[in-house]
């Protein structure tokens, strides 16, 4: 008879030497990446399929996650991107009477390593004290001295150039091709809700892949052009930063979120660097430093732009601030049609607090 999950031992070690002990959940096997935690309390299978995950293990800091089973449905991509996954309590049964199938079968059917009953508020802390750093869970090997052999050859996330491994390989086109608004979207990992709020406002879209020139989008005849959200170390991405710095010299409407967000930075000699411990989550509060309002926003990043580098820079406004620690959460390009949010302002999962941005790059469009 095969050892269920819930008998079944599992191992999660850090970088730093730390061991956690715990159960097996989803495939038995072994998976590694940076590790990094989500504070949200809903939303996980959206949450499990952002692309801008893929590198990463995840914390999620809810003390129950799965209890409302997952659907086909409530997906952000073509499937799972987190690398692995650790929780208090992965919940096998659920009650949702939408719900297609448990997170345990999910998780198998999507070939994702987990690791259940660790004490999370624990590694939560202890991460936040230490920074994001790699780890490695394990269901199948709990040879502890092995285990860190294997993770000491896992690359750090910082200089990994990761956008062009999950961004789309062919173009594809949503929305009204009648429509006087067409926007090229850069994937570079984009979420498909983000596609959805440009495609509800009446956008046609071609989506392109990551490395796609400037000169093939100029094909499409956009009215404007959209960098999206995506994984990795943003520095290395000098295809990217080119294109965004032709798209402003061509003066262009532009919208940035998240690694899009730190492209247009870049685009402009703004550097970049890897937080200590990132934000992420769906109550992050910022405020919009033109009208004075705050709002609560749906975050994923690990990575930031240089406010020295932001302040220093005249052709650069601020226009959003994180409330929690003051960082640089969007800007514009002075005598430009460009800018950027570093959040994710579709909000799935969380408030629908920013989805006016996407109003604003529609009025920005529209205007001549």
């Amino acid at each position: 008879m095969p050892i269920t999950t819930t008998t079944q031992q599992a191992i999660l070690i850090l970088k730093d030497g730390t061991v956690f002990k715990g159960k097996a959940f989803g495939k038995i096997g072994t998976a590694t990446g940076e590790i990094c935690f989500n504070t949200g309390m809903t939303g996980y299978q959206e949450v499990f399929t952002d692309p801008s995950y893929s590198g990463q293990i995840l914390i999620m800091n809810n003390a129950h996650i799965g209890n409302y089973g997952t659907r086909a449905k409530d997906v952000e991509s073509d499937g799972v991107k987190v690398k692995g996954v650790i929780g208090r309590n992965l919940e096998e049964k659920y009650s949702r009477f939408l719900a297609e199938e448990s997170l345990q079968q999910y998780f198998e059917k999507e070939h994702l390593v987990a690791i259940n009953g660790i004490d999370t508020r624990a590694l939560v802390a202890h991460i936040r004290k230490q920074g994001a750093m790699n780890c490695i869970i394990s269901s199948s090997n709990l040879d502890i001295e092995n285990l860190k052999a294997k993770l000491e050859q896992v690359p750090s996330m910082d200089g990994l150039e990761l956008a062009s491994t999950v961004s789309t390989e062919t173009p594809y086109f949503l929305g009204n091709e009648n429509s006087k608004l067409r926007v090229a979207v850069l994937d570079f990992g984009v979420k498909a809700t983000i596609l959805t709020c440009l495609v509800e406002r009446g956008v046609y879209v071609k989506v392109h892949n990551a490395k796609t020139s400037f000169e093939e989008l100029e094909k499409f005849k956009p009215t404007g052009y959209f960098m999206s959200n995506g994984p990795g170390d943003p520095a290395p991405m000098d295809y990217a930063v080119k294109t965004v710095k032709q798209i402003l010299a061509a003066d262009k409407p532009l919208f940035g979120i998240c690694l899009g967000h730190q492209l247009l930075a870049l685009a402009n000699n703004i550097s970049t660097f890897k937080m200590h411990h990132g934000h992420r989550g769906l109550n992050h509060p910022v405020k919009n430093i033109i009208t004075g309002k705050s709002e609560i926003t749906t975050q994923n990043h690990g990575f930031g732009v240089n406010p020295d580098s932001v302040n220093a820079n005249p052709t650069i406004e601020i226009t959003h601030l994180n409330l929690n620690d003051n960082s640089i959460e969007g800007i514009r390009v002075k005598n430009k049609k460009a800018f950027s949010v570093q959040y994710h302002p579709e909000a799935t999962p969380g408030p629908h607090d920013s989805r006016y941005l996407f109003d604003n790059f529609v009025e920005m469009m529209s205007t001549k």
